[in-house]
């Protein structure tokens, strides 16, 4: 998850000469805000029974699209230092800084989220919660929860499921670092050749296919392996993509990307991308799923990344978007606290049951105010 400071240092880098920092910033912060509706909303359907209905279900849950969206522009975002430093000569980025960043940006709140959560679901009895333990506690905190076999039944605590994809999101950042150095030392001899990076890029996009057909045809590896970053490396690899595109010149607008995003999405509404399941079962589902999620979530990003003015860009600058992008990661954070309680405390609904929309908007009436004090006491300080 990346900061409204995370957007504007690469400004400050020189690369985006044709649209105005202030635009550029609030756009691709816009888009966050929905990337994290859309998280909430696949939950709000999981939680009042929306998925087993046929195609409408379907649509629901590829709703955890924003997932994908998160990841795209996190590789743009801290990939794009990389490439503009080759691209005009300067040295690449501290490591050392980089780290610190990545560290500070995310954790104050996330390890304020987890131990309310701990403490919550300490005086409350809402279901199963094999997480709910001191091994889990630790491994919720450091982010090794899903290095495990029978995830499931082990560490996945009620309050923190969605927290499966931060873990993938930090081993990234763990490994920026040493993909931009294949890329751009190894492969590009500290010069800017953009064709040998495309290529590199397009190299370390086959990781997810063959890592996929890994974990579905052995046994030896345990079956939290579905969810490590090899499996989702091709979507910071759309977002990387994205900044050497942006430092080529490339341009992408709206008007092509997104309904083509909206096809591609339809699409994989179908059983072609599996059942309404974080990893889907069959090997064919998963490899569909995963290449139409990078599709989409890709074109989603491009034309905020490629230089697009249009409509679609003023509206995610617009300052309701803004504002939620600005707490889009606290609302991630806590959401499924809230919702739970919402659920059952004030809508009272039986799991599996009650309206969707009643659910997802009483959940972000109390969502809002607390991510934004959340974020208020644990963000980045400039």
């Amino acid at each position: 998850m990346t900061s409204q400071r995370d957007l504007r240092e690469p400004v400050a880098q020189g690369g985006l000469e044709s649209v105005s920092t202030v635009e550029r910033v609030a756009s691709l912060t816009g888009v966050r805000a929905v990337a994290a509706l859309l998280v909430v909303l696949t939950h709000a359907a999981y939680t009042t029974g929306k998925y087993p209905q046929g195609f409408a279900g379907l649509v629901y849950s590829r709703m955890e699209i924003g997932v994908p969206i998160f990841f795209v522009l996190s590789g743009f975002l801290l990939f794009r230092p990389w490439v503009q430093a080759a691209a005009h000569g300067r040295p690449a980025p501290s490591v050392r800084r980089y780290a610190w960043h990545r560290v500070r940006r995310i954790m104050p709140a996330y390890v304020v989220t987890v131990v309310a959560a701990y403490l919550v679901y300490h005086f409350r009895t809402a279901g199963p919660n094999p997480g709910h333990t001191w091994e889990g506690l630790f491994r919720n905190l450091t982010l090794t929860q899903i290095y495990t076999d029978s995830y499931l039944y082990s560490f996945l605590h009620q309050g923190l499921t969605q927290m499966w994809s931060l873990a993938v999101e930090a081993a990234f950042y763990v490994v920026l670092p040493a993909l931009a150095y294949v890329l751009l030392v190894v492969l590009c001899r500290r010069a800017w050749r953009p064709g040998v990076l495309l290529a590199g890029l397009a190299a370390f996009a086959a990781v997810s296919p063959l890592w996929l057909w890994l974990v579905h045809t052995v046994d030896w590896l345990p079956d939290g392996a579905r969810l490590w970053l090899p499996t989702y490396l091709v979507w910071f690899l759309g977002g990387m993509l994205l900044a050497v595109l942006q430092a080529m010149g490339v341009r992408v607008y709206a008007l092509a990307a997104i309904p083509l995003a909206v096809v591609c999405y339809l699409i994989a509404s179908t059983p072609i991308a599996g059942e309404p399941t974080t990893s889907p079962a069959g090997l064919w589902e998963a490899l569909a799923k995963t290449a139409f999620y990078a599709i989409i979530a890709t074109l989603t990003v491009a034309p905020l990344a490629l230089g697009n003015r249009g409509v679609y860009a003023r509206f995610l600058a617009s300052r309701p978007m803004v504002f939620l992008g600005e707490i889009s990661y606290e609302i991630f954070l806590i959401h499924l606290i809230t919702m739970e309680i919402v659920m059952v405390e004030i809508l009272r609904y039986p799991i599996y049951t009650g309206s969707i929309g009643w659910l997802f908007v009483a959940t972000m009436v109390v969502t809002i105010p607390l991510a934004w004090v959340l974020h208020r006491f644990t963000r980045v300080r400039t």
